[in-house]
């Protein structure tokens, strides 16, 4: 068992998870009253692996992580009135409440965001930890994904250039058993995930993903192997997430008992345990208010900031520039269709799109090119 830290650094690591976890419940809370609009993922039940591997990471150190990481930027140092702004679509959310749940990013405290595609932050974390290399620092990347992830292209690919030019990088599996609905059994060939980049030369290693004490030890050694022999290696944090895979998960796949077992190993009340002698019970219920009163003035906080102005529906997307492109083929018939006219084409889009910002009904005036279906 790891050695239990000073007294400081407990009250720190329980502050951290008390709040991502009463954020979470929050967000679902929020989500069922609809001032949370998109897709949302909780990670409840996951805060000693999100705790434990940010605790000792340096500030100069990258993290990139999935579409589960409201509590990965919350443990990075990102102020939770933003997260819950950015949940709100306001503007003084994270991404100025353009990204939501699964888009949260904090480029001053290098949290380089969560991503919505499946694995697909790994070549990016790739190319993090090459900038670190080629600017010659001793900064590491860490790249946290679920085990769902380990299956794609994505992962085999990285894991090749990772070892091939000997990137300073932490992969980090949170393997909470379940890609989506599907279980690990099911989704994966090899389930012991730690194993599973040594045909890439990465080595790894599996560790208790529920102990926040054994995550910080382990992680940190991962780190220091990165940063001072420069090369990559995979942690497999096995974790569990009480909540379905989204907020919109009926959890038909999973029995109830197992989820209960898992509650039992509750990283936060195995932590308040294990500081016994050196947190007493008035510290701890102290930790805990300070989460709730710092969550509900997120809350609020979120509620009174204002929606983005319309105008700014369109600022900082890609756009057709001077080089033509074209928007979409359409194969139905031999004409051209709508997206195919690119620039050129008729501004019915953008029509919409604002009459639906504004709700309003859009003007239905004919569209009149040749060639166009309306």
């Amino acid at each position: 068992m790891a050695k239990l830290p000073d007294r400081e650094t407990c009250v720190d690591l329980l502050s951290r998870m008390c709040l991502i976890r009463r954020f979470e419940e929050e967000a679902g809370r929020q989500y069922q009253r609809a001032k949370a609009g998109g897709f949302l993922h909780l990670a409840i039940g996951e805060e000693a692996t999100i705790v434990g591997t940010t605790s000792v990471m340096r500030d100069d150190d990258y993290l990139i992580g999935t579409y589960r990481t409201h509590g990965h930027a919350i443990a990075r140092g990102t102020p939770a009135d933003s997260v819950m702004a950015e949940l709100f679509g306001k503007v003084d959310g994270t991404s100025g409440g353009r990204g939501g749940s699964m888009h949260i990013f904090d480029g001053e405290r290098r949290f380089m965001g969560g991503y919505g595609i499946v694995g697909g932050n790994l070549p990016l974390a790739a190319g993090l930890a090459l900038a670190s290399q080629y600017r010659a620092e001793d900064s590491v990347t860490v790249c946290m994904f679920g085990d769902g992830a380990s299956n794609t292209g994505n992962f085999g690919e990285t894991m090749n250039l990772a070892a091939l030019w000997d990137l300073p990088i932490v992969f980090l599996v949170e393997n909470n058993l379940y890609g989506m609905g599907t279980s690990i059994e099911r989704h994966s060939a090899v389930t012991d995930l730690s194993t599973k980049a040594e045909g890439y030369g990465i080595e790894g290693e599996r560790i208790d993903g529920m102990d926040v004490l054994a995550v910080r030890d382990r992680v940190a050694a991962h780190l220091e192997i990165a940063r001072e022999e420069k090369r990559p290696t995979l942690v497999e944090a096995f974790t569990y997430r009480y909540r379905g895979h989204s907020a919109a998960d009926p959890e038909i796949y999973r029995d109830k008992k197992e989820v209960e077992e898992w509650q039992g190993k509750d990283p936060i009340e195995a932590f308040i345990r294990a500081c016994d002698g050196t947190l007493d019970t008035a510290e701890i219920e102290r930790i805990r208010d300070e989460a709730d009163k710092a969550v509900k003035k997120a809350v609020e906080f979120a509620d009174a900031s204002p929606e983005p102005p319309l105008e700014t529906l369109y600022d900082e997307l890609y756009v057709v520039g001077e080089t033509m492109g074209w928007y979409a083929v359409d194969e139905r018939s031999p004409e051209p269709h709508r997206g195919e006219y690119g620039e050129d084409a008729p501004d019915v889009a953008k029509e919409l799109a604002e009459s639906g910002a504004d709700h309003t009904e859009p003007d239905h005036e004919e569209q009149s090119r040749p060639g166009v279906r309306n």
